[in-house]
């Protein structure tokens, strides 16, 4: 949010309607006796609204129009600032109460990326960490939020914060439902899937990120890109943001082009294989389920389909790789790392293979 913006949401001072009112009487050197009189009104009334203690009504703005000649709108418009301002200065007053939900947040680095301000006062934090979340309240955000992503587990070895978890899930949610997509086509994304395996080839990011992006938002798919904050394991995660529209988010976990290819397509087995009412956040080390099991059988066979896996085995060399990988269309890194979590190849291997990226500014993977 804007600083201006800010400025409003939490005025140093709020002056009452009342306040021009008596301003006005006095330039005109009128008294509110006399003022109450041609308005037909009772003079406590008019001290009453002078000091606050009354709203200006619809029918009291017309009446100040007609004695003052000032527009019965421009009475409306101050009196619903000032409501505005009072109610908005008791919520955040009343949102300060909340401030230990921000210690669940990984607030320090959410302002570093940029997806909410540090603010001093400590309701206006939590109102912006609210609206950065699109909720009302910390009881909606648990409900939202923190009930579904309970159920993620991941590994004891690496910590998970559901707070993290779900700023990371938020905010490629907010970059997801800026991106102009087609209906989602279960279909179309199938197919769109045999050409983003030919990216995988592809070393620049510059070249395969756009192109990734519109071929899955031809089938209905936004493809985000979000670094995960402290406190969050995610590799990827998918949901469906509206019947029409799917959201796949990649957190660029270890950075390396087997593990983003892999995070791609076990995502895009969810959107093929699963139900549009479910969300799927795949943590480190999580537990595996039918459903991950598909999704990680779908990706497997799709990069390197079983019929290649008697000759992908015993590969050792650099140069075996190489021809293979070029044989079935996909770059050396990602035989590499198949091999690897087969087990048929030490971790310590050939990792020189492997294509290394790192976060661009705009966002996304750099080479």
């Amino acid at each position: 949010m804007t600083d201006t913006l800010q400025n409003e949401y939490r005025p140093s001072s709020v002056s009452a309607p009342g306040e021009t009112l008596a301003d006005l009487l006095e330039e005109r050197r009128m008294t509110q006796a006399e003022l109450a009189t041609r308005m037909g009104r009772p003079t406590k009334t008019i001290n009453e609204i002078i000091k606050g203690k009354a709203a200006i009504t619809s029918e009291t703005a017309l009446q100040l129009e007609r004695v003052l000649g000032t527009p019965a709108r421009f009475w409306l418009a101050r009196e619903a600032n000032y409501q505005e301002a009072l109610e908005r200065r008791r919520q955040l007053d009343a949102l300060a109460e909340e401030a230990p939900w921000l210690d669940e947040l990984p607030l320090a680095d959410m302002v570093r990326l940029g997806w909410v301000q540090r603010l001093k006062h400590l309701g206006a934090q939590v109102a912006e960490c609210l609206t950065f979340f699109a909720v009302n309240s910390v009881a909606a955000w648990r409900t939202q939020y923190a009930g579904p992503l309970a159920a993620f587990r991941a590994s004891e070895k690496h910590e998970k914060k559901v707070g993290a978890v779900a700023a990371w899930l938020r905010q490629g949610e907010r970059e997801a439902e800026g991106a102009n997509t087609q209906p989602f086509d279960r279909a179309k994304f199938q197919a769109a899937l045999g050409e983003v395996r030919a990216l995988t080839r592809e070393k620049n990011p510059e070249v395969f990120v756009p192109r990734l992006r519109a071929l899955c938002a031809a089938a209905g798919v936004a493809v985000a890109f979000v670094p995960a904050p402290r406190g969050c394991p995610a590799s990827g995660a998918t949901r469906f943001l509206s019947p029409d529209k799917a959201m796949l988010l990649l957190s660029l976990r270890h950075k390396t082009n087997d593990h983003l290819w892999f995070t791609f397509f076990h995502e895009a087995g969810h959107l093929h294989l699963h139900s549009k009412k479910v969300l799927f956040v795949d943590l480190e080390g999580g537990l595996n389920s039918a459903q991950e099991d598909e999704a990680n059988h779908f990706a497997r066979d799709l990069l390197i389909p079983p019929q290649y896996t008697q000759t992908l085995r015993p590969l050792r060399s650099a140069a075996q790789v190489t021809a293979f990988a070029e044989r079935v269309g996909v770059h050396p890194g990602i035989v590499v790392g198949r091999m690897q979590k087969e087990g048929w190849l030490p971790w310590t291997h050939l990792n020189g293979l492997k294509l290394r990226y790192t976060w661009a500014e705009r966002g996304g993977p750099d080479a």
